[in-house]
């Protein structure tokens, strides 16, 4: 039977009296329980008066908790609001993993004042115990709907990097680490992203031994042990994830071998059929951008010559022989489109490797191919002053918001990639070749140790001022002219340089990483 208002208060009054004497007072506390089958007067009543005398009551801590619940999925949401705001307070002892549970399949809630609502009692719950509040998160994540599992994951994602670092010891980042494994056995890739988020974030991960553990996990999820299919597009958006939540974690500790490796063998050979899994994604650019990124950190390889000799053909298949000679039938209309962005990729990529096996293009190709890699590369040099003096010329003046531009940006980034294959060139023209130069990739950061502006020591070059007055960058005394720029036309367009972040999968959340399966539980409070 439903109590009335004049009923709860007088109920609320007796307990409230009683003092050291209320566990005497079951009937005053369970004429408050019986506040949740009223009015909305009632209901917001019972939410305040049912936890402010839950810890009295032991024995009655389940229709305690039931009753708060059922005021939780009111269809008033101002009554919601208040039985969520007071859910904390049932959050004692054993209770507390219950709460957390149930505060975690609150989250499904569209409404977003109530859902910030349930963000806010389950951070105060999990200061109070943080382990606690971990099982009941990862209870719902590996059995609840999916609603519920991808908000408890991005829960994770957002709040753990805001947690006190008290609330963070040791023995509860161990067991977000290994639940997090669990729930990593079967993810769609979303989700594989968001957990990686969290792992990274852990203090017990940021030694040399904790990032390789990272980079177990994500080669376990990269399925590198099985041949690409370059059709699957699930399965080449899975290596592209893979790749790009590894990427972070490379150093000269923690190698990127394996990776490296497997984009040699199954990748480079597959390059044009690659299905791009994302519209208006340059899949073979992003794919050579990501293993230029990850070639410096590559350790000892297996058959480091055979995907040396990988990337040298890959190599020729983007920098075009010269026109034959204009003499009748031979004579040629266009001059051969120069692929800046794809070359620096492969240059970059061969450059790195080339340092394990220095001998490579005297001793391991002969000498006919080598001849022709020369004049193909000379050809491309050619072509490269002359659009690196076009660039020049385009940006000479341009300060300020002039360079903010679009048309001015892609010029900036377009001088960054010329300048780097040019000194790459040269590095691989000396005789014999050398690896010795240093160049910053042209989508990455400029590092200051790499390139030091001191004013009145070094001109800095146009590409590394954002703002100020453009400097055309004088030539090194030490560097050779040995290219003379041809006569002809050259690929005005860099390629298909794209700014956009990579990110996370751009599409629904069965995207291959184990397409899991929908689930239809119910309430299991």
């Amino acid at each position: 039977m439903a109590a009335t208002v004049e009923e709860l208060y007088r109920n609320y009054g007796i307990l409230a009296d009683a003092k050291e004497d209320l566990s005497k007072h079951k009937d005053a506390y369970q004429v408050i329980l019986d506040g949740v089958k009223g009015g909305p007067k009632e209901k917001r009543l019972a939410a305040q008066f049912i936890p402010k005398f839950f810890s009295s009551f032991p024995e009655m801590a389940d229709a305690a908790i039931n009753a708060q619940l059922d005021l939780c999925e009111d269809e008033d949401v101002s009554i919601r609001r208040q039985a969520i705001k007071e859910l904390p307070r049932f959050a004692a002892g054993e209770n507390l993993p219950r709460v957390a549970d149930i505060l975690t399949q609150l989250l499904q809630t569209d409404d977003s004042a109530e859902f910030n609502q349930v963000n806010g009692a389950l951070i105060s719950i999990f200061k109070i115990d943080s382990r606690g509040t971990l099982g009941g998160l990862f209870s719902q994540i590996l059995q609840g709907e999916d609603v519920v599992r991808e908000r408890a994951i991005k829960f994770l994602s957002t709040k753990m990097k805001t947690m006190p670092d008290e609330t963070m010891t040791k023995e509860v980042e161990d067991y977000i680490f290994i639940e997090t494994k669990k729930v990593l056995e079967d993810v769609t890739g979303e989700e594989f992203v968001l957990l990686m988020r969290v792992l990274s974030g852990l203090k017990c991960l940021q030694t040399v031994s904790g990032r390789q553990q990272l980079v177990e996990l994500v080669v376990e999820q990269a399925f590198l042990e099985q041949a690409l299919n370059p059709t699957d597009t699930d399965g080449v958006d899975r290596l592209l994830q893979c790749t790009r939540q590894a990427l972070p974690l490379f150093s000269k500790n923690v190698h990127s071998t394996r990776f490296v490796t497997y984009f040699c063998e199954h990748v480079l050979p597959n390059l044009s059929m690659l299905t791009c899994p994302v519209a208006q994604l340059d899949i073979q650019l992003e794919v050579l951008k990501l293993l230029a990124e990850m070639s410096p950190f590559c350790g000892d390889m297996d058959k480091l010559e055979a995907n040396l000799m990988m990337l040298f053909e890959k190599l020729l298949e983007f920098m075009p022989l010269p026109p034959e000679e204009e003499n009748g039938e031979n004579a040629v209309s266009e001059e051969p489109k120069l692929q800046f962005s794809y070359v620096e990729c492969l240059l970059f990529s061969f450059h790195q490797l080339g340092k394990k096996l220095p001998d490579f293009l005297i001793d391991k190709i002969n000498a006919e191919r080598l001849k022709d890699f020369k004049i193909r590369l000379q050809y491309f040099a050619r072509g490269l002053q002359v659009y690196i003096r076009q660039l020049r010329v385009a940006l000479q003046g341009k300060t300020g918001d002039a360079l903010k531009t679009e048309e001015n940006k892609i010029k900036v980034v377009a001088l960054k990639i010329t300048n780097n294959i040019n000194v790459l060139i040269k590095d691989l023209f000396h005789n014999p070749p050398s690896y010795k130069s240093s160049v910053t990739l042209s989508w990455k950061p400029v590092q200051k140790t790499e390139a030091p502006v001191v004013l009145g020591q070094k001109r800095p070059s146009g590409e590394d001022m954002p703002t100020g007055k453009k400097v055309s960058p004088l030539p090194r005394r030490d560097a050779r002219q040995i290219y003379n720029p041809p006569s002809g036309k050259y690929s005005a367009t860099i390629g298909n340089f794209s700014y956009e972040q990579r990110g996370g999968f751009r599409g629904g959340r069965t995207r291959g990483f184990g397409g899991r399966g929908n689930r239809s539980r119910g309430r299991i409070y």
